[in-house]
């Protein structure tokens, strides 16, 4: 993949997804145009008010939503999450999208597996136009562990110790997790991503995950 990356569009479902999967990359390529959407806590203050304080960190532009994220993780329409993304990001073509995996990053977290399929979908129908599209590529074994970046068959790089330092800060400073939260615990020191350029691609692994899932659907 040839691709020079200047424009980066994220779109994750929570504040502090983007420190955790992909905070590392951004640190070290401060000269990207980077726009974070949030899909979920908009009203909620305390969540808003860090993630800002996190864009003016790491120098980006972002916006939130409020699709709900209640305990009980109830599915959403396919269609209102897809307004809510096209909501959020900016009309223009992008370098590369990011996004989270089809089957998230742990077991398992509804809204991150919707929002992957959101933006497959929509990067699928043109009406999201970005060059490359990138998924976090993170497992945790079915909860035996925190979840770490896959190594195999993926983009994976292994963060200095300077870079996971100063995302590991973001995390227990301006999110204010404590030390031994599950958050501050699992802040991977490698990074990985499954990298697309075909759409057709990307929508052939979502349809296999979603086989997977629906055959053994787990924890919610």
């Amino acid at each position: 993949m040839n691709t020079v990356v200047k424009n980066v569009a994220i779109v994750v479902a929570h504040p502090d997804d983007e420190t955790l999967w992909t905070g590392g990359t951004l640190l070290d390529h401060p000269e990207w145009d980077v726009f974070i959407g949030c899909l979920c806590r908009k009203t909620d203050t305390e969540r808003a008010d860090k993630f800002a304080q996190v864009l003016e960190h790491l120098g980006a532009k972002g916006k939130m939503e409020d699709l709900d994220d209640g305990p009980a993780q109830k599915p959403l329409p396919e269609k209102l999450v897809q307004q809510k993304i096209l909501k959020l990001l900016p009309h223009k073509h992008f370098d590369v999208l990011i996004t989270h995996s089809p089957d998230g990053e742990y077991t398992r977290h509804r809204r991150h597996e919707e929002a992957s399929k959101g933006v497959i979908k929509l990067w699928h129908s043109g009406k999201i136009r970005a060059d490359e599209l990138w998924l976090f590529a993170y497992e945790d074994g079915n909860r035996m562990y925190f979840p770490r970046a896959i190594t195999t068959g993926v983009s994976c790089t292994k963060l200095s110790r300077d870079t996971w330092q100063k995302k590991h800060n973001i995390i227990t400073g301006i999110y204010a997790f404590d030390l031994d939260s599950w958050e501050a615990m699992t802040t991977p020191k490698f990074e990985a991503f499954r990298k697309f350029v075909k759409p057709e691609d990307a929508l052939e692994l979502l349809t296999m995950v979603e086989r997977r899932l629906n055959e053994s659907p787990g924890v919610i």
